[in-house]
């Protein structure tokens, strides 16, 4: 049955190995497979009820680790085809997930190939994120974007000025983009569970509703209550 969905900014960098169908994105043309670098604005996908593939939701300093030279900055808002970031493995993946007999291989093929990538990553001498990077990933992923930046760089020794230019180029987003994306998903989270406006701002960091329904209109296109109410029509309608 064709769907369309609504894809709203997660902090995650999703790769899509397509092996049926095409996904249509809304300005941006049919694609089987595409990576989706870190991105601040929501966008509608939809397809014909005949797609198959896997999704990965990888961290950004996780994806890091497969896509060779390709910064992370250079996919921020951006779709991609997978073998112009990785290479030609990525087409091999997806002949070889389509010829697996049954989801258990595939997912069992999926594992030993991530392993296998990581690995390779690792032998030419990808040491990963710096520990202070990761340190604010990790503060900021703890408390769903609530932390201020100035306590998240005192955290990891760094001045914020140092810690905004390296999260930057090791993560895609600066820190203070990327906390506000988690503020979001945790307002969605919260919102959906029936939680009131005004509650769901002061837990999540905001200064009031007002600004909550403003970041809100702005990441996703809608308003909150908007939001709520086509969900409930369509449970294909958010993807996080």
């Amino acid at each position: 049955m064709p769907q369309e969905r609504l894809v709203v900014p997660s902090g995650r960098v999703s790769l899509l190995i397509g092996f049926g169908g095409e996904l249509r994105i809304r300005d941006a043309g049919r694609h089987t497979s595409l990576v989706s670098g870190l991105h601040t604005r929501a966008r509608v996908l939809g397809h014909g009820g005949d797609v198959q593939g896997v999704e990965l939701a990888l961290a950004p300093w996780a994806a890091r680790r497969f896509f060779g030279g390709t910064a992370l900055t250079e996919l921020t808002d951006t779709l991609a085809d997978p073998a112009d970031v990785m290479g030609a493995r990525t087409r091999d993946l997806a002949e070889a997930l389509a010829e697996a007999p049954g989801w258990p291989e595939r997912f069992a093929l999926l594992d030993e190939t991530l392993l296998r990538w990581s690995a390779e990553a690792e032998a030419a001498g990808d040491t990963g994120p710096a520990p202070a990077v990761l340190e604010a990933w990790r503060l900021l992923e703890r408390s769903a974007g609530a932390l201020q930046i100035r306590e998240v760089a005192a955290a990891t020794g760094w001045s914020q000025r140092h810690l905004e230019t390296r999260f930057r180029e090791q993560i895609g987003l600066g820190p203070k983009r990327l906390a506000r994306i988690l503020r979001l998903n945790r307002a969605i989270r919260l919102l959906t569970e029936g939680d009131r406006p005004a509650e769901t701002a002061a837990r999540c960091g905001y200064y009031d509703q007002a600004h909550l329904s403003r970041d809100f209109t702005a990441l996703t296109g809608l308003p909150p209550g908007r939001f709520l109410a086509d969900r409930g029509t369509s449970s294909a309608w958010i993807a996080g």
